[in-house]
């Protein structure tokens, strides 16, 4: 027969000895379930770490990208307006008609940006009133190729046609300025075309808008030898009293 080591003891202390064991069993089931738990809390913590230092790294370098942008956009901004202050230097010399030094500024602007299509513009009309017709239409052409719409642009080009004795060219193009831009010298330029011509109704007709839009135009036209053909008419007379 077996030896039971538990019948020395009493049934009340089996008892008790089997609490005991219940009891260490279930603290070692919990401590089990603790520790995997803590593991798995652990895991999930670390990834989250990992994530959020994956978000940090992205929104650093998308600060840095959107810092870069303010400051390309700034510096771009500079050298635009320093390149408008030369331009309207140029224009201002233009008026002064010092054509030499219009020309050398305006190409000054072209070698700082090539897309400058005010600087192509000035330049060409300068060209033309200097006597260099062909290589002044081209700058304004050039001009007029990167912005199609620009007025002023089209308003050269109508004066270089005139300046050339080319007319109905000129006309034209006064006209395509005139659908960009409400502009008073393109009727005063019409007008003094019709003038040439001795066409007295389109002369009064486009010299009377010209002068509705600036009074002052008509010290302009009393004096103008393009009006000679038709400055003894009436109409005419009349609109320059």
């Amino acid at each position: 027969m077996a030896f039971n080591p538990y019948e020395k003891f009493s049934l009340r202390t089996r008892l008790i000895i089997f609490c005991v064991l219940s009891m260490i069993a279930v603290g070692l089931v919990y401590k089990a379930y603790l520790d995997n738990r803590n593991d798995a809390k652990s895991i999930i913590e670390k990834q989250n770490i990992s994530k959020s230092n994956n978000q940090t790294t992205i929104i650093t370098k998308d600060e840095n990208k959107q810092d870069a942008n303010v400051e390309a956009k700034k510096i771009q901004e500079e050298k635009n307006k320093r390149l408008e202050e030369k331009y309207e230097q140029s224009s201002k010399l233009f008026s002064d008609k010092k054509y030499k030094d219009t020309i050398n500024i305006a190409n000054d602007i072209i070698k700082e940006d090539e897309n400058f299509y005010k600087a192509y513009n000035i330049k060409g009309i300068a060209l033309c009133y200097s006597g260099n017709y062909e290589e002044g239409m081209k700058n304004i052409d050039k001009s007029l190729q990167l912005k199609p719409d620009f007025g002023y642009g089209r308003f050269n080009k109508a004066l270089a046609y005139e300046l050339n004795g080319n007319y109905d060219d000129a006309l034209s193009w006064y006209d395509k300025d005139l659908e960009v831009e409400n502009y008073v010298w393109s009727y005063y330029g019409k007008a003094s075309i019709y003038g040439r011509r001795g066409d007295v109704a389109n002369t009064t007709k486009y010299l009377k808008i010209a002068i509705d839009m600036a009074p002052e135009i008509k010290k302009n036209a009393s004096e103008e030898a393009d009006f000679n053909p038709v400055k003894e008419s009436k109409e005419f007379q009349d609109l320059i009293k």
